[in-house]
C-alpha cells in the first residue's frame, strides 16, 4: 500500500509532509503535491504533518477522492521530486478552507 495526496492540497502545497519523508516520494506540481506509489514505503509519517488533512493511506482514502490514487501515480513520474520544506502557496490559508477543488488541479509541468 501507499499514501495518497488528495483534494485538500490543491492550491496550498504546505510541505510539512516533505520534511518528514525518509524516501523522497513527494513530487511537486504547479499547485499540488503527489506521492509516488513506487517510492512510498508506507511509513505513516506524513499524514499527521499535513495541516489540511490531505494525505491518506490508500485504503483510508475517502470515496469522494478515489480518483487521486490515479492522479498521484500519473503525475509523480512527470513532476520533479521535492525533498525539502518550502513556503506554502501565497493563498494557502484561504485555499485550505475550500472544498472540492479538483477542478482547480493544474496538471501542467512544474514551472518553478
Amino acid at each position: 500500500m501507499t499514501h495518497v495526496v488528495a483534494d485538500p492540497c490543491i492550491n496550498c502545497k504546505y510541505t510539512d509532509c516533505v520534511a518528514v519523508c525518509p524516501v523522497d516520494c513527494f513530487h511537486e506540481g504547479v499547485n499540488f503535491l503527489v506521492i509516488d506509489p513506487e517510492t512510498c514505503i508506507d511509513c505513516g509519517l506524513c499524514p499527521p504533518e499535513c495541516p489540511t488533512t490531505a494525505i491518506f493511506a490508500e485504503e483510508d482514502l475517502p470515496d469522494k477522492w478515489s480518483d487521486f490514487t490515479e492522479i498521484n501515480a500519473r503525475y509523480a513520474p512527470e513532476w520533479p521530486v521535492i525533498d525539502s520544506q518550502k513556503e506554502p502557496m501565497p493563498e494557502a490559508d484561504a485555499a485550505a478552507k475550500e472544498d472540492d477543488k479538483t477542478d482547480q488541479l493544474s496538471p501542467d509541468a512544474f514551472t518553478g
